[in-house]
């Protein structure tokens, strides 16, 4: 893929980039390296300023790196700037709880005392550079959810991004050196995906994050165990949304139409398979399937736009063709289900029923506005549905009845189970999922020391 912005809401390449070459990415290599030597003994305190001061600058760009966002992947323009919003938000939480999360801990006294020390510590260390590959569906949040700990920590991050989103990335680098972070502790690395091999080899590189499709996944992680270094990886997801009778179906229908098409369906913690209850089966249908009807869906500059383009014109064949199996398979439309003419590779909000699980759709990830119904007798039927994917990344249940939340939260194969409300990051929860989702989390405590060495120190008597 070259690295390019190509407008998705009219096909238009506005701007191409040269990959950097070996000299360039050896020179950012060394800058990296040299960097965490010394930023890594700077205090809490100062980082959390830069830090800060990434944020403000942040929430002045906004409307501005909004529409480059908006440009390069489609998203709605209103959508896109909370994403910004958001961000800005992330950095002052970690600005402000960092040094509390990574405080040195002691062990209990009879801990101590029973190992022969006089005292002893666990102490979060730094681990030194770390290679984030990165998707474009949220170019600006996935970003900022691995470098604000990262930083905070006392890391330096490399940043490949999708090559569909470069100016976005080349933003992110400008952003921080204009906080007041030396140019070594965030650099954007303008490659192709061919070039993330070599780079994790590299021994200055001590660890890598990957968000992003689950051949990416496997990659990435076939090289760090190889090499021996820590990986964290957030992949697809095919979230449950699971209705119950004691539910409030009108609010459940209302949440569930935004939970599926946030960010034009394109998310990887979007709710995609909806496990209804059969007892009200019938009456969250019609609510739900009148909501994604009524969506709007046009030019993502628009504020009114509901529903943007997706990203790449792969994405909607990509898309289509699950749609095509599945109908092919059984499987009704009850809303959207074909391809609207015109330029953009656009693809209506769609619902499909009547799901089996030989159609691609039921064991593979939807990644646009498609929806798949299924009826469920009971709780137990329920969690077999939810469970009966290879993803397990997020899910959401409603029900007002506290047994069956219970069951929910024992039974329910994901990272992540939002009860009576859609799936949200937050910095203060840790982020991330099982199975093919991948491992390890991001955000809140958990997060930020997934690259720390976590150090016991002991001194004897």
């Amino acid at each position: 893929m070259p690295i390019a912005t190509v407008n998705p809401a009219n096909g238009e390449t506005l701007r191409t980039y040269e990959a950097m070459g070996e000299e360039e990415l050896e020179r950012r290599l060394q800058l990296a390296e040299a960097t965490f030597r010394t930023y890594r003994t700077t205090t809490y305190s100062e980082r959390a300023r830069l830090l800060n001061r990434a944020a403000d600058l942040l929430d002045e760009d906004q409307g501005d790196i909004g529409r480059v966002m908006t440009t390069e992947m489609g998203k709605p323009v209103k959508q896109a700037r909370a994403e910004a919003v958001k961000c800005a938000r992330a950095m002052r939480w970690y600005a402000e709880h960092a040094a509390e999360l990574l405080a040195d801990e002691e062990p209990s006294a009879a801990d101590v005392k029973d190992s022969g020390a006089a005292r002893a510590l666990v102490r979060y260390r730094p681990l030194g550079p770390v290679l984030a590959v990165m998707p474009w569906n949220f170019p600006l949040w996935q970003v900022v959810r691995f470098a604000a700990p990262a930083l905070m920590a006392g890391n330096v991050g490399l940043l490949k991004h999708a090559s569909n989103v470069p100016q976005t990335a080349l933003y992110l680098e400008d952003l921080f050196h204009r906080a007041g972070f030396t140019e070594g502790c965030f650099q954007t690395l303008l490659v192709g995906s061919g070039a993330v091999d070599e780079i994790l080899r590299d021994e200055r590189v001590k660890a890598a994050t990957l968000t992003g499709s689950e051949p990416a996944g496997r990659a990435v992680a076939a090289t760090a165990g190889e090499m021996i270094k820590k990986t964290v990886l957030e992949l697809g997801g095919s979230d449950p949304y699971v209705v119950m009778p004691s539910a409030d179906v009108d609010r459940a229908a209302q949440v569930a139409v935004t939970a599926r098409v946030q960010n034009n369906g394109q998310s990887c913690i979007a709710a995609k398979r909806f496990i209804v209850h059969t007892d009200v089966y019938d009456a969250f249908t019609e609510r739900f399937v009148a909501g994604m009807a009524a969506l709007k869906v046009g030019d993502p500059l628009e504020e009114e736009t509901d529903v943007g383009p997706l990203a790449s014109e792969q994405g909607r064949s990509d898309l289509e063709e699950l749609v095509d199996d599945a109908r092919r398979s059984g499987a009704a439309a009850l809303c959207g289900g074909e391809r609207p003419d015109g330029p953009g590779w656009y693809y209506p909000p769609t619902v499909l029923s009547g799901i089996t699980r030989e159609m691609r759709i039921h064991r593979e990830e939807a990644f646009g506005p498609v929806a798949t119904l299924y009826r469920a007798a009971d709780l137990d039927e329920a969690v077999l549905i939810a469970n009966d994917s290879p993803f397990g990344l997020s899910s959401n249940v409603w029900t007002r009845d506290e047994a069956e939340v219970d069951r929910f939260v024992r039974d329910l194969e994901a990272g992540g189970v939002y009860v009576n409300g859609m799936t949200a990051s937050h910095p203060g929860f840790p982020f991330g999922g099982v199975k093919r989702s991948g491992y390890g989390r991001e955000l809140s405590g958990h997060g930020i020391r997934e690259f720390c060495n976590i150090t016991t120190v002991w001194h004897g008597a």
